[in-house]
């Protein structure tokens, strides 16, 4: 035997003893390490569930960023705008676009100020300041002044001095035009309109004086009619710039060349097709978080594989958990990897709830007198779960566009938006949408970020000047000077909600519901915002998934320490072992010895 009394190393190579004690300890250590296999597995099964949790989190981000892109009517509701004649205008449509045509003259575009000096120089490198020298020009009724450019400044350098000053080139652009033999200053003002006139007074001692400078372009306002407004022959509807987004509402006009006495026509109308792509995505980015739930917490009623329970490398101990004999004796069932999971249970329900109820504030319609909304719910324009367990696409969102069978054409998608574009548009997209139910109170304003979409209840007391005292859900309000406006107070769900009473009445106590609406997609944008909210530690407070993955960091820090714990324990142990049988090794040896002479001496005994 030999020992390392430094490092505690011990080697059993040549003992004379004959026993292979390094294999003896080799195989007790295998038995102790089964603690540490376990505990690796037992890891290895948190890990996976955090993975999947990562990965579920960043599809339902990926859909709230899909949604966030159609989350208005305006977004939703996909217009087109044609022109008869693109090379004077062309046009562009959004959801507030009313469907029309519309004759547009255009008398002018848009233009804004330039100015080329007749002189110049004959090479960029020239000097063109003899001296210092300041350069002050006006821009739409301002004068600016770029002071102190240094004597020797070339025509190159005096660009770059225009073109990175503070002041100056937010309102002007510096360049030059060469005429074969000569470079002259260009200044062009960068905003279009009539009021953006661009006037040089003081040079300086440069070569060029204010009078080189000819005004080559004069600034002006774009000029249409719409549909022969204004009538009169030398009135115009006037704009500074080319894309005029204010003349027609939800059209942009982008004007191209002036041509008057000419017309264009401009035909507005709903794209059908993109709205149905819309939805198509809708439908299928929602079905991407409900296949992957299903995927991670599905259960094999008739599973077969083997539940050898040895098998710690392909098979965890949440699946041997998870796996019995059922009643034939022969399938068996097994679990995924979260199934029963909690969080996922309560991500699951409000998604599947709010794809299945009617819209946030919406009311279902009532065809004897009309009121409520045509249509509240998704299943009602053709949109379903899928309930079929043997098909691929269970528990999936479908989508009944059409329908062959004319007493079944009634709740498609075609039908749906055959019969109310514009109500199908506001089931997906509205965005605090709002509407009074009582005829003596009127919606005023609400602040998107701070309101609650939902019913808000509103009560009102009046006294002979005005309003006297006032709730929204039961939540004292701030009432106006005049008394007859009231708005929610910060912290409540109707904050920054504004109603006005507009029946006055003294002495008496009125009521009434605001609605303020919000359709699928954005229901599901703000849901979505809670449910992958990011976890703070100062509150142990965010999304469901985040607060497992923080608690099952916490139970793999533990299991690390376990781990950690074992690997010492295991290691001192061998080295234990080590030691007590080396000194077993050494007994041995020295009987060994005793042995050997005792019998020597016997022969010897015997030869006598």
């Amino acid at each position: 035997m030999a020992t390392d009394l430094i490092s505690g190393q011990i080697s059993f190579a040549g003992l004379g003893s004959g026993t292979d004690f390094s294999s003896l300890i080799e195989g007790l250590m295998k038995i102790e390490q089964r603690r540490v296999t376990s505990l690796e597995t037992w890891k290895a099964t948190w890990e996976e569930k955090v993975k999947e949790f990562k990965d579920l989190n960043s599809k339902m981000l990926s859909l709230r960023t899909t949604l966030q892109k159609m989350d208005t009517v305006n977004e939703f509701l996909a217009k087109t705008a044609n022109s008869t004649n693109s090379s004077i205008l062309t046009a562009t449509a959004n959801g507030e676009a009313e469907s029309g045509t519309y004759q547009v003259e255009v008398g002018a575009i848009a233009k804004n100020d330039v100015f080329i000096t007749s002189s110049g120089a004959s090479d960029l490198n020239t000097s063109v300041v003899s001296s210092s020298s300041n350069f002050t020009f006006s821009y739409a009724g301002e004068t600016y002044t770029i002071s102190n450019i240094a004597a020797g400044t070339t025509l190159t350098g005096l660009l770059n001095t225009i073109n990175t000053h503070p002041e100056a080139s937010k309102y002007i652009k510096a360049t030059t035009i060469y005429d074969g033999t000569t470079y002259h200053l260009q200044l062009t003002a960068k905003d279009l309109g009539a009021d953006n006139q661009l006037a040089i007074s003081n040079t300086g001692a440069m070569i060029f004086s204010p009078s080189d400078f000819q005004e080559t372009q004069n600034a002006q306002d774009a000029k249409i009619r719409i549909n022969g407004f204004p009538s009169a022959s030398d009135a115009w509807m006037e704009r500074d710039s080319n894309s005029i987004t204010d003349a027609i509402t939800g059209v942009t006009l982008n004007l191209k060349e002036a041509s008057p006495g000419t017309t264009a026509t401009i035909t507005v109308a709903t794209d059908k097709e993109a709205i149905k792509e819309n939805i198509r995505t809708f439908v299928d980015e929602v079905n991407v978080i409900r296949q992957k739930i299903l995927d991670i917490t599905s259960v094999d009623t008739n599973y077969s594989g083997s539940d050898n329970s040895s098998d710690t490398t392909t098979k965890s101990s949440w699946q041997k958990n998870y796996s019995s004999n059922v009643s034939t004796g022969s399938s068996k069932i097994k679990g995924s990897i979260l199934t029963g999971n909690y969080g996922l249970q309560i991500i699951s329900q409000k998604l599947n709830n709010l794809t299945a109820e009617k819209g946030l504030a919406f009311e279902f319609y009532n065809e004897d007198t009309g009121e409520g909304d045509l249509f509240s719910a998704l299943s009602q324009v053709g949109i379903y779960t899928d309930p079929d367990k043997g098909s691929p696409t269970y528990g999936q969102l479908l989508i009944r566009e059409s329908t062959d069978d004319p007493s079944k054409k009634f709740q498609t998608l075609d039908w749906a938006l055959e019969k109310d574009i514009d109500a199908v548009a506001h089931l997906f997209a509205d965005n605090l949408r709002p509407e009074s139910k009582s005829s003596d109170l009127a919606y005023v304003s609400s602040l998107e970020g701070m309101t609650s979409a939902g019913v808000h209840e509103v009560s009102i007391v009046t006294s002979g000047a005005g309003i006297s005292s006032a709730t929204i859900n039961g939540e004292a309000v701030a009432i106006s000077a005049d008394g007859r406006t009231i708005t929610g107070q910060q912290g409540t769900a109707a904050a920054g909600l504004q109603v006005k009473l507009t029946n006055f009445q003294a002495n008496t106590t009125i009521t009434g519901d605001i609605h303020l609406k919000n359709g699928k997609i954005k229901e599901l944008v703000d849901e979505l915002e809670v449910l992958t909210e990011e976890y703070n530690d100062y509150t142990d407070e965010g999304g469901p998934l985040n607060v497992l993955i923080h608690n099952y960091g916490d139970i793999m820090d533990s299991i690390n320490k376990k781990i950690e714990f074992e690997e010492r324990r295991i290691a001192q142990m061998e080295y234990n072992y080590k030691l007590k049988f080396s000194r077993l090794d050494s007994t041995l040896n020295k009987y060994s010895n005793i042995q050997s002479q005792l019998s020597s001496q016997i022969s010897k005994m015997n030869q006598s």
